[in-house]
C-alpha cells in the first residue's frame, strides 16, 4: 500500500495544476488580449474595402492579431453583435434605444465610437451625359413617382431607369427609407444585388442604371489628392437645392462632405460590446488612433478626428 502513495500524491498535484489552469483562463474561453489572439467581427458590406485596408495594417503592426471580417448587410452585422456571436460590428448607424436597453438587461453597456463620415455615391453609366440631380428628384425615383429619364431630363435618350442597389438589408437602404425618402417605402421597381462591388459592374454595362454605392468603392488610391473616382462609372453631382445646377450641386469629395455641401453623407460607427476590454478594443482603438485615422483620410473618407486637406476642387470637376 504505501509503494502507491507516490502515484497519488502525483495524481493530486497534477489535478490541482489542471484546476488552477481553469481558473486562471476567462469564463467566457476567450484567450484574446488587446494585441493578440483571433476574433471574428462584422462589417457592412459598403465599407469593405476600408475596412479590409484597416485591418491588412493593423495585423502588420500587431503580429500575435487575427480580425476575421463577416462582410455582411448592416442588419445581420448589428443581429451578430446583440446575440454576442461577436464583440465589434461597423455599421453606419448607431444602436436604437431597444436595442441597448437588450444589452442592458443583460449587463452588458455597449460603445459607440465614430470612426468617420462616409458618402453614398449615385453612379451612372459613363456615356450617360446627364450627370446632376437634386434630393428631390432622387427621391421621386426611389418612390417610384419618376420613372423613367426623359421625365427628368427631356433631351434624354433613355428610356427606364433602372436603380440599382447592393442588398435591401444593408445601410444604404436604410439610409435611403430614413434620410432621404422620409420614412416613405421604396418603390418595387428598385433592384436589389448582393454587393457594391456588384452595382457598379451593372452600371458599367447598362446605360440606363442608377446605382447607389459607398464611396470607398469608387476612391482611386493612387491619387493622394482624393480627386479621382473610379473611371468605370460616372459620380453624379448631387444638389440640396430643387433644382440641381452646375453651382450648387457637389460630388462627394471630402471636402464637400466635411464641409456639409455633399447631401448624401452617413456617419460611420465602431459598436463595441466587449468588458473584458481585449483585442475588438484593440481594433476599435486603432481605428480611431493617428495612424487608423490616416488610412481612413486617404481612401476619400471624412476622418472622425483627422484634419481634413482642402482642395479646391469645384475648378477641377
Amino acid at each position: 500500500m504505501k509503494k502507491k502513495r507516490p502515484f497519488r500524491l502525483l495524481g493530486l498535484l497534477l489535478l490541482l495544476a489542471l484546476l488552477s489552469a481553469c481558473q486562471g483562463r476567462p469564463k467566457d474561453g476567450r484567450t484574446d488580449t488587446y494585441t493578440s489572439g483571433v476574433i471574428s467581427i462584422a462589417a457592412d458590406e459598403s465599407f469593405r474595402p476600408i475596412v479590409q485596408e484597416e485591418i491588412d495594417v493593423f495585423e502588420g503592426l500587431f503580429p500575435l492579431a487575427g480580425i476575421v471580417p463577416r462582410y455582411v448587410t448592416e442588419v445581420d452585422a448589428v443581429n451578430l453583435l446583440l446575440k454576442d456571436s461577436l464583440r465589434l460590428a461597423i455599421t453606419s448607424r448607431r444602436l436604437t434605444p431597444e436595442e441597448m436597453h437588450s444589452f442592458r438587461s443583460r449587463k452588458f453597456f455597449p460603445q459607440e465610437i465614430k470612426i468617420a463620415t462616409d458618402g453614398l455615391a449615385l453612379i451612372t453609366h459613363r456615356n450617360n451625359p446627364d450627370s446632376l440631380i437634386s434630393v428631390k428628384d432622387l427621391r421621386r425615383i426611389l418612390t417610384g413617382d419618376v420613372k423613367h429619364w426623359r421625365e427628368l431630363y427631356p433631351a434624354s435618350p433613355l428610356k427606364d431607369i433602372r436603380l440599382v442597389f447592393d442588398n435591401k438589408n444593408s445601410g444604404t437602404v436604410r439610409f435611403a427609407v430614413d434620410s432621404i425618402c422620409r420614412g416613405t417605402p421604396l418603390s418595387g421597381r428598385m433592384k436589389a444585388l448582393h454587393t457594391n462591388r456588384e452595382v457598379i459592374d451593372y452600371v458599367a454595362r447598362t446605360p440606363e442604371a442608377i446605382g447607389i454605392v459607398g464611396v470607398n468603392w469608387l476612391s482611386d488610391r493612387n491619387d493622394s489628392t482624393g480627386l479621382s473616382f473610379s473611371r468605370e462609372v460616372r459620380v453624379m453631382a448631387v444638389s440640396a437645392a430643387d433644382k440641381a445646377t452646375p453651382d450648387n450641386s457637389y460630388k462627394p469629395y471630402q471636402a464637400y462632405i466635411y464641409y456639409g455641401n455633399y447631401p448624401l453623407a452617413r456617419s460611420i460607427y465602431a459598436l463595441l460590446n466587449d468588458p473584458r476590454s481585449a483585442l475588438p478594443w484593440g481594433f476599435a482603438s486603432f481605428l480611431a488612433s493617428d495612424r487608423g485615422q490616416r488610412i481612413i483620410l486617404k481612401s476619400g473618407l471624412v476622418p472622425a478626428t483627422q484634419p481634413v486637406r482642402i482642395v479646391n476642387i469645384k475648378e477641377n470637376e
